[in-house]
């Protein structure tokens, strides 16, 4: 296989690369589906775009590149900008994200989802969007919006932000323009979410005339997708939204739904009468059925409701009463791959609360036809260990292709270390235990010399040691806190950035946007702790999740507890070495990871060392050049 024939558009190859490359090309003539554990730097982008396209190109397919980060997006771009020079290869490449983050009317971004897209519908069908207006007409698209679009093509490959930034300057709507872009597209590089909601799935694929079949999809940091899909499928409602809800009531004289909403309140404090704060249990889906129908018809509540929540978003945008329709009509689903889970707890003011929710476990449930009914897909991250486990729970097919590379960097340039002298079992949290993990950590991080990131398992765990830590380490500390924005994330990484050459902490929690979304390349970052397992609380949907595997794959304790874990601590680990030139040391501070049970789900590839004395061991990498 020679390199010009897979499009591939840089000079040199890895040999895990070419290896990656030469499956992936298999995959799409074959039309088989590859899991593909990847590690960073493999070069995992080229690898795939480069024998999909020539795919693409010949046999008339789209490509579907979907991923979860903007940066990700970045990336696939230049990528195929490199591929265009290098070939001249003239097809239209386009990015689209969410609807709601392109649209270009005030204050949308405060909605949720659902009431995004009715708050859409509703000026669109009024003509109270002058956007939508100046972009489509009933025979077809303006004049203008054509001419857009060719422009635009020319410009190709397209990222989102381009495509926002030319339609409003031509008052036209950025999303129907993303769309005509994705309509003429080779390649549509998007959030998963443009092929795993249903709902959104079927509009979006009649909007642009593709087909399911005619795609081959490319999922990167594919270890998200169960997650994502789980949140997709799931539903809740609490005593709090209900009590919103009952004030939308009464600004808008809704008189006829007051008597439900106050029996639906009843409802879930009849199900929590036994239960103390912090306790929670299983509700079944006939019986809260039956407590509805025993008041009302349940679908007639649902569309009364719907029609209700259509007026207050008209004027506020978003809407309880709707929340609670859309929880009736989710709770109806499916019973098998599901939680139904009452809790009672406090919400951020310290209020009590009952919280009632469907939790889905199995993200096969929409996953598998999608999967199936592509010509090829290929799920890939650098954390799809094992790739039987994320196989089996996104319901690929049996004939899927399942393969991990070698990594791609030189080991020498990596000490990886468990250090077996504190654990964050619960059962031995202590004051004492904060101290010691606080004591440790400082050791290793006054040897590294540079930044260094410490992720914990919770922010109450990391907020424990902090207090110690802060006092104990030479360095200066900076804290990840529950509830950041973005804007507070980024302020805080770049003055974490400035501290390169003297040296810093970051602490951060494992599945806190630290613990994956970044990258600190080169000397940016030259150490990683990881104090804990972050393992699931052992609640209600945990239990019920390690059961359904069980009976499922007679995998219940790996699929539904430890290796989704271990999958959160090997991103944090990822986070240090992002190039063949960097070099850093990844510490897992825990006893519980030298146990046969957990030292069998580290990648085999990986040296590891365990060791008591880390900070001398530190120390001799960072000495020997």
């Amino acid at each position: 296989m020679s390199t010009p024939d897979t499009l591939f558009p840089f000079d040199t190859i890895r040999e895990a690369q070419k290896e990656f490359m030469q499956d992936v090309e298999q995959a799409v003539k074959n039309k088989q589906h590859l899991v593909a554990h990847a590690p960073t730097g493999l070069g995992k982008t080229a690898a795939t775009l480069a024998p999909s396209l020539k795919e693409a190109l010949e046999k008339d397919l789209t490509i579907f590149f979907l991923t979860s980060r903007h940066t990700q997006q970045e990336i696939v771009l230049e990528t195929l900008k490199k591929i265009k020079e290098k070939f001249n290869i003239t097809c239209t490449a386009t990015s689209i994200i969410g609807k709601k983050w392109m649209c270009s009317q005030p204050g949308v971004e405060k909605l949720g989802s659902s009431e995004f897209s009715e708050f859409c519908k509703a000026l669109r069908e009024d003509d109270q969007c002058e956007y939508y207006l100046n972009t489509k007409k009933k025979l077809g698209i303006t004049t203008l919006a054509e001419k857009t679009v060719s422009d635009l093509q020319l410009q190709s490959p397209c990222s989102s932000g381009l495509i926002v930034e030319t339609a409003r300057e031509q008052k036209l709507c950025p999303y129907e323009m993303g769309i005509l872009l994705a309509k003429k597209a080779k390649i549509i590089i998007t959030d998963y979410f443009y092929l795993f909601n249903p709902t959104i799935r079927d509009r979006f694929f009649n909007s642009i005339e593709k087909e399911l079949k005619k795609s081959i999809i490319i999922i990167d940091e594919g270890h998200n997708l169960p997650g994502r899909l789980r949140d997709l499928m799931s539903a809740q409602i609490s005593t709090g939204i209900i009590n919103a809800a009952l004030k939308e009531m009464q600004k808008y004289g809704f008189d006829d739904i007051r008597e439900f909403l106050y029996d639906l309140n009843i409802i879930l404090q009849k199900f929590g009468e036994t239960l103390d704060l912090s306790q929670e249990k299983s509700i079944p889906k006939e019986r809260f059925v039956k407590e509805i129908t025993h008041l009302i018809n349940y679908e007639e509540i649902i569309e009364t409701l719907n029609v209700k929540a259509d007026v207050v978003r008209d004027e506020q945008k978003r809407s309880a009463i709707g929340t609670i329709a859309n929880f009736l009509e989710a709770w109806l689903g499916p019973e098998e791959g599901h939680a139904r889970i009452l809790e009672y707890k406090r919400n951020e003011k310290g209020e009590p609360i009952f919280i009632l929710k469907n939790k889905c476990l199995d993200p096969s449930l929409i996953a598998a036809s999608i999967i199936n009914d592509s010509h090829a897909t290929i799920l890939m991250s650098g954390t799809l260990n094992p790739t039987d486990m994320f196989s089996h729970i996104l319901g690929f097919p049996e004939n899927t292709v399942k393969k991990s590379y070698a990594y791609p960097f030189k080991e020498k340039n990596k000490l990886s270390l468990i250090v077996p002298r504190t654990t964050t079992k619960f059962s031995m949290r202590s004051e004492e235990q904060y101290k010691n993990i606080a004591n440790i950590c400082a050791e290793m991080i006054d040897e590294i010399p540079g930044n260094s990131a410490v992720f914990f398992p919770s922010y109450a765990v990391k907020a424990e040691v902090a207090k110690y830590l802060e006092t104990i380490t030479k360095k200066s500390v900076f804290q990840e806190q529950q509830g950041m924005t973005k804007e507070e994330k980024l302020q805080l990484l770049e003055a974490f950035k400035q501290y390169k050459d003297k040296g810093a902490v970051l602490l951060g929690v494992a599945s806190g946007s630290f613990g994956e979304g970044i990258d600190l390349p080169g000397d940016l970052l030259k150490g990683v702790i990881i104090v804990g397992l972050p393992l699931g609380r052992p609640d209600l949907e945990t239990q019920a999740t390690i059961n359904y595997y069980d009976r499922k794959f007679g995998k219940g304790w790996d699929y539904g507890y430890v290796l989704p874990a271990f999958t959160k601590t090997l991103q944090n680990a990822g986070r240090c070495i992002r190039t063949e030139t960097d070099r850093g040391v990844i510490i897992f501070l825990d006893e519980r990871y030298s146990w046969p049970i957990y030292i069998r789900c580290f990648p085999e590839e990986w040296d590891l060392k365990i060791s008591v004395a880390p900070a001398q061991e530190i120390s001799n990498f960072f000495d020997d050049k």
